[in-house]
Parts: C-alpha cells; structure tokens; sequence
C-alpha cells in the first residue's frame, strides 16, 4: 500500500517542533529528576525524557489513533493496522545531562515492523534530519538542503565515528580496534548526530553494537534516503543483534565488514 510520506514525514516535523518545548528549556540545566534505568552501572532518563515522550505520544494518538507506538520509555501501543511510531525522546541522554549539544529527538514511521522514514532532530544545534525513500534533507535556521552521503569507497580514506570507544568488549572490542587503525581518522560521542553525518556527508562510517529499535529505527531510513547503506556486521539487513554499521557506499561497506570480521 502508498502512503503518504511526504505528508507523514511533515507530521513528524511538527512532533519534533513540540519535542523540543519540553527538552530545549532544561538542557542547559533545571534537568529535574536525572534517574539510572542500569541496574550496574549508568543508564540515565530525565524528566524530559518522560515528559518529551508523553507529548509526542499524545499528538500522535490525537491525529493518527489507529497507529501504534513504540517508545523508550512507555509500554508500546498496538497498533490497528501495519503503521507504528517509534520514538527515543532524548537520544544521547548522557550529553543531555552533560550541557553537550549532540543529543537528538528521534523519530521514525515503521510500515509492517521496517522503518519507512526517520527523522533526527538535534534542537541544541537547530539541526532537523529528515530522509525517506530517496529523499533526505537538513533543515536550520528554517533553511531546507538536499543532503547526500559522500562518495567514499576505502576504508583507508574513511571518515569513522561511533559514540564510545568503551562501547565494546572482548572480540568486539578487537575487531573495532582493527577498524579505526584501517580508517583515516575517527571521532567519539556523537550519539546519533554521526548516522546524520554519515547522511549529510560529514563521515563516512558509523559501527556500533548493543543498540535497542528505538535506537535506529530513524536512523536506517534517513542514510539509506541519502544514498548510504546500512547492515548489521555480518552484511545482512536484520538489524535486531543491534550490531549496526552505516556507510557511505557499497564499497567501503564490504571493505569496513571484511576488517570487523577479520577477513
């Protein structure tokens, strides 16, 4: 079945116009309640986070009360038929409660559980994403461009990023680590501001492990409307591992997979 995404994707704009009202007042401080969702370790949520959340849920429900919902931070609603929203109201929450400017309000439309189109909005920066089928613009300072992923094809001219160096952990870690000595140069905690990237040509590679659906849902559809590519590290589209690498081209996609897997 068409749909509308043109339209749908101006709904989405409109949720994350409403998204920032509840982040942008607090980022700079005034959080409120900063909670650990990590039973080890550290894992935070704000109020903003919750609030930001319900706001976008509420919109939806009003406008399209057949849709489903997924979020991060509320038990999914189902959905009445094959469309379904998922939502990460502060992607980058440790930046958040840190005054950094790279977290994100990301926001995708999945189609039968696969994700048509992905916004990534980062309000700190005035900086919106939006990409679906072979469209994929920028907007700031309500100027709209045409974004594109670059034409890099070798991993040894590669731009690499991925948001913590600490982010893996034993054969993981290793086959990162052959990674960013194959690659050009790489940069840490950008959170979901480098798949943008990677859309808009500032980078090249993305390669990450351990993230959840709300995590990349936004970000599949707006690198591959860019002319990018997307797998799991195994080259095959399922990305439920959360084993993720986003690149620029076919080739430095292979060549990024063959240095992950040793080969």
């Amino acid at each position: 079945m068409a749909h509308d995404l043109a339209g749908f994707a101006s709904f989405a704009r409109s949720l994350a116009a409403a998204a920032r009202l509840e982040t942008l007042p607090r980022c700079r401080g005034g959080l409120g309640g900063v909670g650990n969702k990590a039973p080890d370790g550290f894992d935070p949520v704000t109020d903003s986070d919750r609030n930001c959340e319900r706001r976008i849920r509420r919109l939806i429900e009003e406008r399209f009360p057949g849709h489903g919902i997924r979020g991060e931070e509320f038990p999914d609603r189902t959905a009445a038929g094959d469309l379904c929203w998922s939502l990460d109201p502060i992607d980058g929450t440790r930046a958040y409660v840190c005054g950094l400017p790279t977290w994100a309000t990301l926001i995708a439309l999945l189609d039968s559980g696969g994700p048509i189109l992905g916004l990534v909005d980062l309000p700190r920066l005035d900086e919106l994403y939006v990409g679906y089928e072979k469209k994929a613009v920028v907007v700031g300072a309500g100027v709209e461009h045409t974004i594109a992923a670059s034409a890099c094809r070798s991993l040894g001219e590669a731009r690499l990023s991925t948001t913590d160096p600490f982010l893996f952990e034993g054969s993981e870690a290793e086959a990162f680590d052959r990674l960013r000595r194959s690659a050009k140069l790489t940069r840490y905690g950008l959170d979901a501001y480098g798949y943008a990237q990677v859309a808009a040509g500032g980078l090249d590679l993305v390669v990450e492990s351990g993230l959840k659906p709300h995590d990349y849902n936004a970000l599949v559809p707006l690198v591959r409307a860019a002319g990018g590519v997307v797998s799991n590290w195994s080259g095959g589209p399922d990305l439920s591992s959360g084993r993720i690498v986003a690149a620029a081209t076919d080739p430095l996609l292979e060549e990024a997979l063959g240095c992950l897997s040793g080969a």
